[in-house]
């Protein structure tokens, strides 16, 4: 579920940290359900009064949980919980510590099909997100050509987790192209 709050202008704001002041107003976490409620007007209905919601809802809201996440990832490695490298990751996924492979959407399909072939093999098999570019994976770690990352298990990746669930009602997670080497693109073998 996606919590939205209504805006001081009177306008449908997303509030995906459940912060916002006022009743929250709660839809499906995909991206028909959201189109949906605004085009039917049901946040106006919900609120009993008069609401705006953007025709873009929906990609504001794809929009920011991408940004939500990549920050995520970041904090995440300031706290210890992420790991990037091939190597580093090839020992994450050999030790069974990882909840989460990160892939740049870039980056190469050797090292890819190498670094999912050892992820087949872990005793818990992780989640895989491929949304961001080697540039944008970069910067948010603070480091250089990051293309594999691995997100250990963990309370952060729980909560990590819980994000990339709410994305994936509104884009797939990996690039279509990817499908026939990904065998859990869902993050069906992640802790929920």
């Amino acid at each position: 579920m996606i919590r939205f709050a209504a805006g001081p202008d009177g306008r449908v704001t997303p509030d995906l940290a459940g912060r916002l002041p006022g009743r929250g107003l709660w839809v499906a976490a995909d991206r028909a359900s959201v189109e949906s409620a605004a085009r039917r007007g049901l946040f106006s209905r919900a609120a009993r009064t008069a609401l705006k919601a953007d025709p873009e809802l929906a990609d504001q809201v794809e929009h920011l949980l991408l940004r939500r996440l990549l920050d995520g990832l970041g904090l995440a490695r300031r706290a210890g919980e992420v790991v990037f490298g091939f190597e580093k990751v090839q020992s994450a996924l050999s030790g069974g510590r990882v909840a989460w492979l990160v892939e740049a959407a870039d980056g190469a399909p050797e090292g890819r099909r190498k670094i999912l072939a050892a992820a087949r093999k872990a005793a818990l098999e992780p989640g895989l997100a491929a949304l961001w570019t080697g540039e944008e994976l970069s910067l948010a770690l603070g480091g250089e050509n990051v293309i594999h990352t691995a997100f250990l298990a963990g309370r952060g990746a729980d909560r990590w987790t819980v994000d990339v669930q709410r994305l994936s009602g509104f884009r797939p997670l990996v690039p279509a192209s990817w499908t026939e080497m990904t065998p859990s693109a869902s993050g069906a073998g992640t802790p929920a």
